[in-house]
């Protein structure tokens, strides 16, 4: 079980890293509290275990196998007699458990981690609508409305020569 659960934490961690490098531009830097940020990456690795499950199972395996075969263990055990069935039934048997395990994970934790997830970044883009505004680039977070700043402070949220385009509707 140790090198399933080093290998998942590994994939999380690298699948971690990638949110950060797509979030970066919003979320870091922007003035957000340490603790928000956190939370949002404890919600993204709530959404990522499902991506992270199926590789920690096929890096394991073929570590614990591969380390099997260095030693001459499988040769041992099949010189004994022994199937290559009932050799890997161990771990298919542990397998299914955490396949079940993903399953009901899926079903309960990941839409309560995925709504949580998607509230939390709505009301960080609404409370600092500067978040998401760039320097001479449209913003159409709002809806019926494109705004451009040619100058954004994101220290103090001032804006400078702005456009505010009202598009459809009354």
């Amino acid at each position: 079980m140790g090198p399933f659960i080093i290998t998942f934490l590994v994939a999380l961690f690298f699948l971690d890293m990638q949110f950060l490098w797509v979030y970066a531009d919003e979320l870091i830097g922007k003035g957000l509290a340490i603790h928000v940020v956190l939370e949002l990456l404890l919600y993204a690795s709530a959404r990522l275990v499902n991506l992270a499950l199926p590789l920690a199972i096929l890096m394991s395996s073929i570590m614990t196998l591969g380390a099997m075969a260095e030693h001459q263990e499988l040769t041992a055990l099949k010189s004994s007699g022994m199937r290559l069935g009932r050799i890997l039934r161990p771990l298919l048997i542990s397998m299914m458990f955490v396949a079940g395990g993903a399953l009901v994970f899926a079903n309960y934790a990941w839409p309560v981690a995925n709504l949580k997830f998607r509230t939390l970044l709505y009301s960080v883009t609404r409370k600092k609508p500067t978040l998401n505004l760039e320097d001479g680039v449209f913003y159409n977070g709002i809806d019926g409305y494109a705004i451009r700043a040619a100058k954004v402070d994101q220290e103090t949220g001032g804006l400078q020569d702005v456009l505010i385009h009202h598009h459809g509707g009354t």
